[in-house]
């Protein structure tokens, strides 16, 4: 028992270590890193808070892909929620198969402006919902990558 005692610092202590050299070198092993979405989305156009202003002021319409009652909880003032549901890989070769959003309740016009945002960084269902939508053929796309916690960093209203 004093054994383990004595091996699990030493390893948490390599573990820690090979965190520091991995930040460092700017790479990580495979079971350390955190999915994040990436910094760009082809067909759409990644977009700051202050720009979401700009666009929902000229009739765009807001997307909350998170679900229920994260939206609930809290969320852009007049976005509208349609949960983007996940089941697949957080990677950008996921299998939307295994996914459902109800593009149904997007704008019928294709032309529409619509922005998609979700808690950013490891959250990827705005980034799903976005490809969902490029995919049914709508052509201006935005992507609010920063998502709420952006929004509320600029100090922009939530409900």
């Amino acid at each position: 028992m004093n054994q383990r005692v004595a091996i699990l610092p030493c390893r948490m202590r390599a573990v820690r270590i090979a965190c520091l050299l991995a930040g460092l070198l700017g790479t990580a092993p495979a079971w350390a890193k955190t999915p994040v979405t990436p910094l760009q989305l082809p067909g759409a156009t990644v977009v700051t808070a202050e720009k979401v202003r700009e666009l929902t002021s000229q009739g765009a319409v807001l997307v909350d892909a998170r679900v229920g009652h994260e939206y609930a909880s809290e969320h852009i003032r007049g976005a509208v929620s349609i949960p983007y549901k996940e089941h697949s890989a957080k990677h950008v070769n996921y299998d939307a198969s295994k996914d459902s959003f109800d593009l149904s309740r997007l704008p019928k016009d294709r032309k529409a402006a619509v922005i998609f945002y979700c808690n950013a960084g490891e959250c990827w269902k705005s980034y799903k919902a976005s490809r969902a939508a490029l995919k049914a053929g709508y052509s201006r796309v935005y992507w609010l990558r920063g998502g709420i916690p952006e929004w509320k960093e600029k100090g922009l209203p939530v409900e």
